[in-house]
C-alpha cells in the first residue's frame, strides 16, 4: 500500500511500492487522503466552486497515478477520501492486511510544510505494520 499527494516524493514512493508489488506478486493499493488544507478557500466563494475545485484536483491526482501505472503488470486500486491522511492510511492498510504502507518523504524547507502535520513523521507511529520511508529524489 502507498500513501500519495501528487508531490515528488510520494511520486518515487509510488514508482518503489509498484516496483515491490510486481515482484513480490501483490496487489497494490494507491491511498489518497484529501485533507481541506490542501486545497485554497476563500470563505466568499460559494460550495459549488470550491468543489469543482477539490473535483478537479482529485481528477489531476487521478491521472497521474493512472500514468505512473499505465506499465504495472499487476492488479492496483485507487483510494482518496476525505480526513486525516494518517488515520486513513491506517485504516485502509488494516482492511487490506497490507504488507507495509510506503510513503514518501523530503526535508521541511517552507514554512508551509514546517507547520503541518508530517505523514511520514506520524504514520510509523500510529501504524500497526511496517512503514516504508522512501527519500524525495530532489532533496
Amino acid at each position: 500500500m502507498v500513501g500519495f499527494d501528487g508531490q515528488t516524493a510520494s511520486l518515487a514512493a509510488l514508482r518503489t511500492a509498484a516496483d515491490l508489488a510486481r515482484r513480490l506478486g501483490a496487489n497494490l493499493h494507491v491511498v489518497h487522503g484529501v485533507d481541506v488544507r490542501d486545497y485554497p478557500i476563500d470563505p466568499d466563494v460559494a460550495v459549488e466552486v470550491w468543489e469543482g475545485h477539490a473535483r478537479e484536483a482529485l481528477g489531476h491526482l487521478d491521472v497521474q497515478v493512472r500514468g505512473a501505472l499505465a506499465d504495472h503488470p499487476g492488479n492496483w486500486t485507487y483510494h482518496a477520501s476525505n480526513g486525516d491522511p494518517v488515520r486513513l492510511l491506517v485504516t485502509v492498510a488494516d482492511e487490506q492486511d497490507a504488507l507495509m504502507i510506503v510513503v514518501g518523504t523530503h526535508r521541511h524547507r517552507s514554512l508551509r510544510r514546517m507547520t503541518r502535520r508530517s505523514v511520514s513523521r506520524t504514520l510509523p507511529k500510529a501504524a500497526h505494520r511496517p512503514v516504508l520511508l522512501v527519500a524525495d529524489p530532489g532533496d
